[in-house]
């Protein structure tokens, strides 16, 4: 398995290695130190390189603001990834690689080696006409750039060097195999997604003991949890309006995840019923809330989704526009820009969203639908399929 130091992009495929490794499968992690531990705990032995991406507790403006700023960074770590990799599996390769979406060097030594390779996938995946719809429009003013010219060519040159027959854009977003580690509730335009390329195994999630528990105050008549994920978290106005939202709501408790780039003492007087972490043991909180407002990332879109909870979605970046609209089309969630999300709007979204039994009824279908995808062991038997014959 490869993978980079990020909690959105290692998270998801802990429970599917553990459960390769329970299986008897010996099962190695390409990620960067900060990870070791992580993957170490399901079973997998780490294999450590260095990498150039802004680390998992990095400041967010570290990734810039442009969509070069935000794929750049990938090729240079990818480009200087590969010799660290090259030497830490020379005799010992592998007889499948699986790989995260953002592992360009794993697709290269799969390659290499002559062995399958298999995606798996945290978020949405391309469908028939994906390019025409989203990537062409998105990309017509970066690639007229110099830079962007600079960019597609120096990508090219990295895979005819590592004889890949594939441009950048087909190498990047069309695996031969993939794993969709999202419920199929959350794919825009499933009904277009190639299925023998793609299988949506959805939520591969454990019992998350080792996070830590979290107690349901007894005295509590509504739980929400607020949370921006782990990267775009340094939000302290917003967790400011999320404290007058919901701190003065009889019977109302607030678990607020403020992230590591915020101090607890510019969220000002916090009421008796909100408690202000770094981090939260999110899963476990979800499970006995109410409500959770969420910058709708993939991880955090589908733990709602697996908990029936109804959301707020307030979407920072990337992938999660397109989830809070996918997730508020389910009759799910009430969807707000971060402008949008003042106090008010956050309590009179909340109110109309915790007690309609409408809302309820949809969660309690999807939560339904998600059991039947198989989730972690459909997603090992389906990796077991790709290996070689012995």
């Amino acid at each position: 398995m490869f993978s980079v130091a990020a909690h959105g992009h290692v998270n998801p495929s802990l429970e599917v290695i553990r459960e390769l490794v329970a299986r008897g499968h010996r099962v190695t992690y390409a990620i960067p130190p900060a990870f070791a531990e992580k993957v170490a705990g399901a079973g997998a032995e780490p294999v450590l390189w260095n990498s150039t991406l802004p680390g998992p507790d990095a400041d967010p403006e570290a990734w810039g603001s442009t969509l070069l700023d935000n794929v750049e960074p990938f090729l240079d770590d990818a480009v200087q990834a590969l010799p660290q990799l090259v030497a830490a599996y020379r005799g010992d390769e592998p007889d499948l690689v699986l790989h995260d979406i953002t592992s360009y060097p794993a697709r290269v030594l799969a390659h290499r080696w002559g062995v399958p390779a298999v995606s798996l996938s945290p978020n949405l995946v391309a469908w028939r006409g994906y390019e025409e719809e989203v990537a062409k429009p998105m990309w017509e003013e970066p690639r007229g750039t110099e830079r962007g010219k600079a960019y597609y060519a120096r990508f090219q040159a990295w895979l005819d060097e590592n004889g890949i027959d594939q441009d950048p854009d087909t190498f990047g977003g069309h695996p031969a195999r993939s794993l969709v580690l999202i419920p199929k509730a959350l794919q825009p335009n499933a009904d277009r997604v190639d299925e023998t390329v793609y299988s949506f195994v959805g939520a591969c999630q454990g019992d998350r003991a080792a996070e830590g528990e979290w107690r349901r105050p007894e005295d509590a008549r509504k739980v929400v949890l607020v949370s921006l994920g782990s990267s775009f978290t340094k939000r302290p106005e917003f967790y400011r309006r999320c404290v007058a939202a919901f701190g003065a709501l009889p019977g109302w408790h607030l678990v607020l995840q403020i992230g590591r780039h915020v101090d607890p003492a510019e969220l000002g007087e916090v009421p008796d019923g909100v408690e202000v972490h770094s981090w939260v043991p999110q899963l476990a909180v979800l499970r006995q809330a109410d409500l959770f407002v969420t910058h709708a990332g993939a991880g955090g879109s589908q733990e709602g989704l697996a908990t029936a909870t109804p959301m707020i979605a307030v979407p920072q970046a990337v992938d999660q526009f397109g989830n809070a609209d996918m997730l508020q089309a389910l009759g799910v969630a009430r969807q707000l820009t971060t402008e949008e999300a003042t106090a008010e709007a956050l309590r009179t979204a909340a109110l109309a969203l915790v007690d309609d039994p409408e809302t309820a009824r949809r969660l309690k279908d999807i939560q339904a639908e998600m059991a039947e995808e198989g989730g972690t062991r459909r997603a090992a038997d389906l990796i077991e399929a790709e290996l070689p014959a012995r």
